[in-house]
């Protein structure tokens, strides 16, 4: 069975499964279920009972920042090149606030790393490998899920985000994609950053600066760049204060995955 028929039979199921608990109890509310990590459609099943159009997502106030004081948006996509924290810092708002994520075609991503910064793991869904259906696998987690974070595996076509933007529209859904995407509300990137903690022949990485650019298509976000902790030594992300401010230096290629 590959990925995308995975997929489509846990949602099948799920959707199955709410429909008839609706029969027997249709003057009940059905979102408050007992969140137990069991299986993948266990967590479907809870994120189709929680899912909602709210197109204004909440925000963490590092990332509210980049955007030049926006919010992010549900039934848009985002793209996040050069750092893995930054597309775990805006998964944490929606996820602190109930929304369900999921992340596919990251088999490295660090899921303890993501809970440092916010993202709870209850309502987290993961589609390591999802192979060539990649993108149909993403379409069916929207159906289910709030923000979804993808990496692509090529080059993304303007056809198939045509597609997959229409898909988010009706479903208020937000897209976070790492690497380029054609169209996309936002675009985030590391352009040089520093890492603090080690010595010669001693330590371990404590904190990274980071310079991020970001630019848009919307109004809302300005073309700037911004000095950040990505992450600070005592876990968080936050901008950079004048005195903590060291020099910034080109990613190298282990700095653009962290």
């Amino acid at each position: 069975m590959t990925a995308l028929d995975q997929a489509r039979s846990l949602l099948a199921r799920a959707k199955e499964q709410k429909a008839a608990r609706l029969r027997e109890a249709p003057d009940e509310l059905v979102t408050q279920t007992v969140l137990a990590p069991r299986t993948t459609e266990t967590r479907v099943q809870q994120a189709l009972d929680t899912a909602t159009i709210d197109r204004a997502l909440p925000t963490l106030p590092a990332v509210s920042d980049l955007l030049s004081g926006a919010v992010l948006r549900g039934g848009s996509v985002y793209s996040v090149r050069g750092s893995t924290a930054l597309v775990m810092a805006m998964m944490a708002g929606p996820s602190a606030e109930g929304a369900w994520c999921g992340v596919v075609g990251m088999p490295s991503f660090g899921a303890e790393a993501a809970r440092g910064l916010g993202v709870d793991l209850e309502r987290l869904v993961l589609v390591p490998d999802p192979e060539r259906d990649w993108l149909s696998v993403v379409a069916a987690l929207v159906d289910a899920l709030t923000v979804v974070v993808v990496r692509p595996p090529g080059e993304v076509t303007p056809g198939e985000a045509s597609r997959l933007s229409a898909r988010l529209r009706t479903r208020g859904a937000m897209l976070i994609a790492v690497g380029s995407w054609p169209g996309s509300e936002a675009r985030l990137e590391v352009q040089a950053s520093t890492w603090s903690g080690l010595g010669e022949g001693e330590g371990y990485l404590t904190g990274r600066q980071a310079t991020v650019a970001v630019t848009g298509r919307g109004a809302a976000v300005r073309p700037h760049q911004h000095h950040l902790w990505l992450p600070a030594p005592d876990g968080t992300i936050r901008p950079i204060n004048p005195t903590e401010s060291t020099h910034l230096t080109t990613p190298t290629q282990w700095e653009a995955v962290s």
